[in-house]
């Protein structure tokens, strides 16, 4: 099955946390701190695998957390980083913040990275808050908690050529006669609901073709398959737009003009795409009921190559492959010297609050930036406290109490646990 877009959850790794620790060592009566540090924890690295074609792994599982860091030791010994978490998509990923809607990054070549998120820090061991005037720190820091997000994949195939058409028009058809592709074909409109891939090898050379699912009135707007698969088309480098000129019910520049409105109503930009407009299913027609020159000079007249052809017969599809040939020359882009190997995704941050609120002479504490500060003290142990005093001075919390009249000795309240405050 053909899954091109999935919402997955990803957190990375929790940093490891500092340990309190003093050095025992025979003859020294009163050894100095000696708590080493907590490892990093992993980062979220997307990936572009070449061998995956769609997002189906990620249909079941959808849940994808790095390891942490480990915590540190006695003797100054540090906790281990955590290993990164690596996803491997498709080439052609988008990565969405679900959120906000920003693309974090758009995967186009193999081997491609993405750090989307980086790991959390490991917490500091109290060997690293020893000072002239404390000797021996009782107290250290929790690693800092991982990052997390909701983020929507969207997969765009990497075609040079695009087929489009409406329903039934013969791409499915043209597809399977200029490459070894095994579309599903029958003679009935929505038969192709998947895109489908395949290598032309013509001459010497050799681009890679899809067949996008039939298009409708209304497809920029969701209406049929349109909606789903109008994405694919953004990235391909030329269009083949089949018409089919045996249906005595429709009309062929009626459906040429219709077709290209929905590409251009849902991107504008596809209009800078070139594009070949194959008349098809020549072989099927009354000579008699239809003038195909005349149409051919139509279509012309808006600047498009028009080409004649037979998918189901072979009819013109030599020469459409060599037109198809000579324009991606015109066109080549080299996406490898123009994109990043490795993308790097900084999350915005967040604006950090203060909330102060008196009641009763008790000052209580609240806000994004006091739940920080919390994640990485111990409010229970009486030294670790008196680092959350110190943090919470040099942070400049006391200067914004201080401006509400706090003072010495008065009562701080944080998440209900109550301290007097003494400089």
């Amino acid at each position: 099955m053909f899954i091109d877009s999935a919402k997955i959850y990803i957190k990375s790794g929790n940093g490891g946390n500092g340990v309190i620790s003093f050095r025992r060592e025979k003859y020294v009566a009163y050894g100095g701190p000696d708590g080493g540090d907590g490892g990093k924890g992993g980062d979220v690295i997307f990936i572009t695998d070449p061998n995956m074609s769609t997002l189906m792994d990620f249909k079941y599982k959808r849940k994808y957390v790095a390891p942490s860091g480990e915590n540190g030791s006695g003797n100054n010994k540090y906790g281990k980083d955590a290993d990164d978490l690596y996803i491997k998509v498709p080439v052609g990923t988008q990565i969405i913040r679900d959120d906000t809607n920003e693309l974090i990054a758009d995967l186009t070549k193999p081997g491609q990275k993405a750090i989307v998120l980086r790991g959390g820090k490991g917490g500091r061991g109290n060997a690293k808050f020893a000072s002239a005037t404390l000797k021996t720190p009782r107290f250290a820091e929790s690693g800092e908690e991982g990052k997390e997000l909701y983020v929507r994949l969207e997969l765009k195939l990497l075609a040079d050529v695009g087929l489009v058409g409406f329903p039934n028009a013969g791409k499915s058809t043209l597809l399977a006669a200029c490459t070894n592709a095994r579309p599903k074909i029958a003679n009935y409109p929505f038969t192709t609901l998947y895109p489908n891939l395949g290598v032309v090898y013509h001459k010497g050379k050799s681009f890679v073709m899809a067949d996008i699912p039939g298009l409708i009135e209304g497809a920029h707007r969701g209406e049929g398959l349109g909606y789903d698969f109008l994405k694919h088309i953004e990235r391909t480098k030329l269009i083949l737009h089949i018409i089919d000129v045996s249906n005595p019910l429709s009309d062929p520049i009626d459906d040429f003009k219709k077709i290209n409105e929905e590409m251009y109503l849902y991107n504008d930009k596809l209009k800078e795409i070139p594009q070949i407009v194959a008349l098809n299913k020549i072989d099927a027609l009354d000579a008699s009921s239809i003038d195909l020159d005349d149409i051919s000079a139509k279509i012309q007249s808006f600047g498009y190559d028009v080409l004649k052809i037979s998918a189901i017969t072979g009819i013109g599809i030599e020469n459409l492959l060599d037109k198809t040939i000579e324009i991606l020359d015109k066109f080549k882009l080299d996406v490898e010297e123009n994109t990043e190997d490795v993308i790097i995704y900084n999350m915005p941050k967040e604006e950090e609050t203060v909330d102060i609120d008196i009641k009763n002479g008790v000052y209580y504490l609240s806000g994004s930036k006091i739940d920080r500060l919390l994640k990485r003290v111990n409010l229970q142990d009486e030294n670790s406290l008196r680092y959350f005093e110190m943090i919470l001075k040099k942070s400049g919390v006391i200067d914004m109490l201080k401006e509400r009249g706090f003072k010495d000795g008065d009562t701080i309240n944080v998440r209900n646990f109550e301290f007097e405050y003494y400089e």
